[in-house]
């Protein structure tokens, strides 16, 4: 079977997981990566990705479905054997003030941004075990923490995912398996272009102590970071990456 590493990154063909998969490539890494649309990118993506010299293999999906879920990991089961690193990127959500929300728009949101993480979590585990451990990273935001205007529904989507971190962080540990998030500022990407206020959040994302805004690749750092042996010490944590405008008083 496969010998190189195997990192899963979903939502891998764009934005930040794209960033994501770069870094990973650069450092030796087959990849998995998984999209819902845009076939023609994704297959760009998956061109410009093998030319560091690493095998890329395409799994389209939706991770709402538990179904598509189990059928993933089966193939990267059958394809490569192994599995080192689950990078949960994928996302999706409805930006609508609280009393616009309605059940459907709710249930997506938990369904993509919470329940897949911690489904694929555990499909993901049972790969690793067989390489002696592995690493999870999910991608969070600071609506967990923040209230953001029409983020209800994404950012207690976010809060549960930070909460299913900390306890796959402990019941994985067992297992060699470290868990953690990262939490990035406001970064210009197409899945900011769905944002009403986008053009308010670039703005104060720019006024941060480091005085720039948060890029894709200062959230695959950290990502990458915390699936090296460097960062095994760091479990259940989400590391918040956004050039400081937390800590600001607004």
């Amino acid at each position: 079977m496969n010998q190189n590493k195997v990192a899963l990154i979903t939502g891998g063909t764009r934005g930040i997981g794209k960033a994501i998969a770069i870094k990973f490539a650069e450092r030796g890494f087959d990849l998995v990566l998984n999209y819902l649309r845009g076939r023609s990118n994704a297959e760009e993506s998956k061109i410009e990705l093998e030319s560091y010299g690493v095998k890329v293999h395409l799994v389209k999906g939706n991770v709402k479905d538990l179904i598509n879920i189990r059928e993933m990991f089966r193939d990267i089961d059958s394809t490569f054997g192994r599995l080192d690193v689950f990078i949960n990127n994928a996302a999706s959500g409805v930006l609508r003030p609280l009393m616009e929300l309605e059940e459907s728009h709710w249930d997506w949101t938990q369904e993509i941004n919470a329940k897949a993480y911690f489904f694929a979590a555990k499909e993901a585990a049972v790969l690793m075990e067989r390489v002696g451990g592995g690493a999870i990273v999910a991608l969070s935001s600071l609506g967990s923490i923040r209230v953001l205007p029409n983020y209800v529904a994404v950012g207690v989507s976010k809060a549960s995912l930070e909460a299913i971190t900390r306890y796959l962080a402990v019941e994985f540990a067992p297992r060699n398996i470290v868990v953690n998030a990262v939490s990035g500022g406001a970064v210009d990407t197409d899945a900011l272009k769905h944002f009403p206020n986008r053009e308010e959040l670039l703005v104060s994302g720019a006024k941060n102590p480091a005085g720039r805004l948060v890029e894709p690749k200062d959230i695959a750092n950290t990502v990458h970071f915390l699936c090296t042996e460097e960062a095994s010490m760091i479990r259940g944590q989400t590391i918040i990456v956004d050039g400081g405008v937390s800590l600001l008083v607004r």
